[in-house]
């Protein structure tokens, strides 16, 4: 049996539940992993409310670390004993153990901490797709990147930095921007004191960025397209403060010939060889110490709650995650 946080319906942190559940043993291509950590993320929360819909009762968390008890038939690259972490579908992460599929699980290495690798894998994988799988991005760009204080954001600042890439970071106060400015941000706006894109304007002498990368959905939106150089890329890749608005295309047009995405992780990572390199990737990063991972908040199995109530109100910093 594993404590498993559950929901039985969409809604609040209050539909949250811990519930005993069987674990069983892992079938063909599947592993049974104990876990020591999960990862807290804005999907998490987008589960939970049903804005990304699944089959009820759900149990959540998309990323976790730990140990590897047991392996099905036909899993080669991890053994019982193994240090292991992931993000992965299907959700499910916020439990001591679980049997899963394999295919997205990663051997750690020896330099990576279980509770760096729960805090790291959904936003750094992330970062990694952003930045080499979305768009061309050379030394000397430019990029607009909001929430930039975030989790995904502080890595953002550091991946950035550690290639040449210039990025601007928006967060919401003074002391955010700050921390943005000192992972690697080459400028940082605070969106509750100014225009996002009119400083964008000034500090590129009025070209406007390469990319924008965009977490936040609703509220940055229009101000995120009124950033972009002609031909600009706009990646959506989340919506931390409501879904974006249907979108007139010919906007794009209008705006200088504008190109936009909406990519996830999950379809980057379905190919067992690709999360692979990815991962291997982005612990070379962490190694090397171009990305150092700010675990700012930590939380028990039991405060699951409070956690998403504090990630919902904005009052988080770099990575968050959960001892189980």
């Amino acid at each position: 049996m594993a404590r498993t946080v559950i929901i039985e319906e969409f809604g609040g942190p209050e539909t949250m539940q811990i519930v005993d559940r069987p674990v069983g043993d892992p079938g063909p291509g599947e592993i049974r992993i104990r876990h020591e950590f999960a990862g807290l993320n804005f999907i998490d929360v987008y589960q939970r409310t049903g804005l990304y819909p699944n089959d009820l009762p759900l149990t959540l968390g998309m990323e976790a670390a730990g140990i590897v008890e047991a392996v099905g038939e036909g899993v080669n690259h991890l053994s019982p004993g193994d240090r292991a972490a992931y993000a992965s579908m299907p959700p499910g992460a916020y439990c001591e153990a679980r049997v899963m599929p394999a295919a997205q699980v990663m051997k750690l290495p020896d330099g990576i901490g279980a509770d760096t690798a729960a805090a790291m894998m959904l936003q750094g994988l992330t970062v990694q797709y952003l930045f080499h799988r979305t768009t061309p991005i050379q030394k000397g760009d430019t990029v607009l990147f909001h929430a930039a204080a975030g989790g995904v954001g502080l890595i953002a600042c550091q991946w950035a930095r550690s290639e040449g890439i210039n990025l601007i970071g928006t967060a919401g106060t003074d002391e955010k921007c700050q921390l943005a400015l000192d992972h690697g941000a080459s400028h940082c706006i605070n969106y509750r004191q100014e225009d996002f894109a009119a400083k964008v304007r000034e500090l590129t002498g009025g070209k406007g960025v390469d990319v924008v990368m965009d977490s936040v959905g609703a509220d940055t939106f229009e101000g995120s397209l009124d950033s972009l150089k002609p031909l600009g890329m706009m990646i959506s890749f989340g919506n931390a403060s409501g879904p974006v608005p249907p979108l007139n295309i010919g906007i794009l047009g209008q705006k200088g010939s504008l190109k936009i995405t909406r990519p996830t992780l999950f379809t980057h990572i379905a190919d067992h060889h690709t999360c692979q390199a990815m991962a291997n990737h982005l612990f070379e990063k962490v190694e090397k110490g171009d990305v150092a991972i700010n675990i700012s908040q930590r939380f028990t199995l039991d405060d699951i709650r409070a956690a998403h109530e504090t990630l919902e109100a904005r009052k988080t910093t770099g990575s968050t995650i959960i001892e189980i």
